[in-house]
C-alpha cells in the first residue's frame, strides 16, 4: 500500500532567521516535541510492509517544503509531496508554484487553515486566485481539520472551482464523541461527496474521547464509503502526529482491518489506486505490476 499522509521535520530548522517555525507544536506535546527524520519514518513504513509515501506539509513556510522536497530526491520511498505556497498572495504562490513544480514529486498544496485565524480563508479572493493556479499545474489542494471552521467552505470551494481536485484530510475532522456536533459535521461532509472533484482520507483519526477501534470508527467509515465511494477515498496514517495514540504499526492494524471489509478491487482503491489517481504519482499499482 501507499500511505498517503506522514509528515517530518526536524527541531534543527525550528528556528531561520529568527523566524520559529512549526509554531503550533511545543513542549505541551510530550514525545511529539523532537525531530522525527527520513530514516525513522522509512523505519516504520518498511517494518509495516508499506512500501511508499506521501509527504504532506506541517507548517506553513517554504523551508518545510524544501525539506520535503530534499527528503524526496533521496529517498525513492517518498512517491508524492504536498507542500506550502503563499496562497493569500498570488504573485509570490505563482513563483513557488513554478519553482517548486520544477520537481515532478511536487504534487500538491496545502495550508493549515485550522490555525490560520481567518474564518473565510478559502473564501478570499486571493486565495481563489492562487487555486487557480494550483489547479492549472493539475496539483491538488489538501484541506487539514476542516470541521467546525472550513468544512462548509470546503464544501463551496469544490462546487465553485470544478477543476481544483479538493482533498479532505483525516475526512475532516468528524466530533465523533459528540452526537450534536457529528450531524452538522455529517451534513457537510455527504455535501462536499457530491462534488467529484473532492477525495477523502481515511486519516488522523485518533480522535477526543473515542477509543481508536475499528468498532468504534465503522460508523465513519460507512458514512465516508456512502459519501465519497471507495473510488474518492485513501488510507494515511498522519505518522508522527498519530504516535500520540498509537504506534505506527497499531494505527495502520485499524485502518487495514476497516478496508478489509470491502471486495479486493474496493480495498486496492483505498489502499493505493485512489492516492495514484488523485496526486498523479509516477507509481504502478501493485494489482497491475
Amino acid at each position: 500500500m501507499i500511505d498517503s499522509h506522514l509528515h517530518l521535520w526536524t527541531l534543527d530548522s525550528f528556528v531561520t532567521g529568527g523566524v520559529r517555525h512549526y509554531s503550533w507544536l511545543g513542549p505541551q506535546h510530550g514525545p511529539l516535541f523532537r525531530s522525527f527524520g527520513e530514516d525513522e519514518a522509512h523505519e516504520a513504513l518498511d517494518a509495516a510492509g508499506v512500501r511508499g509515501a506521501v509527504l504532506v506539509q506541517a507548517d506553513d513556510t517554504v523551508a518545510d517544503t524544501e525539506n520535503m522536497l530534499a527528503v524526496a530526491s533521496r529517498n525513492p520511498w517518498v512517491f508524492g509531496v504536498v507542500g506550502w505556497v503563499k496562497l493569500d498572495a498570488p504573485a509570490e504562490a505563482d513563483e513557488q508554484l513554478h519553482r517548486f513544480t520544477a520537481q515532478p514529486v511536487f504534487k500538491g498544496v496545502r495550508h493549515l487553515v485550522h490555525d490560520d485565524p481567518r474564518d473565510d480563508f478559502l473564501d478570499l479572493p486571493a486565495v481563489r486566485e492562487s487555486l487557480a493556479l494550483v489547479a492549472r499545474h493539475g496539483l491538488t489542494l489538501d484541506i487539514p481539520d476542516a470541521f467546525p471552521r472550513h468544512l462548509a467552505s470546503a464544501v463551496r470551494l469544490a462546487r465553485e472551482m470544478p477543476e481544483l481536485t479538493v482533498v479532505l484530510d483525516h475526512l475532516g475532522k468528524p466530533p465523533l464523541a459528540d452526537a450534536g456536533l457529528m450531524d452538522s459535521w455529517g451534513a457537510d461532509f455527504r455535501a462536499l461527496g457530491r462534488e467529484p472533484n473532492s477525495v477523502a482520507k481515511l486519516s488522523g483519526l485518533h480522535l477526543p474521547g473515542v477509543e481508536y477501534t475499528m468498532d468504534a470508527l465503522v460508523p465513519l467509515f460507512e458514512t465516508a464509503l456512502e459519501a465519497f465511494g471507495p473510488e474518492r477515498l485513501m488510507i494515511g496514517c498522519d505518522w508522527p502526529v498519530s504516535t500520540l495514540g498509537a504506534p505506527y504499526g497499531r494505527t495502520l492494524d485499524v485502518l487495514l482491518e476497516l478496508v478489509s471489509t470491502l471486495s479486493p478491487s474496493e480495498q486496492d482503491l483505498l489502499l493505493e489506486e485512489t492516492a495514484i489517481r488523485t496526486y498523479g504519482l509516477a507509481v504502478t499499482p501493485i494489482a497491475e505490476g
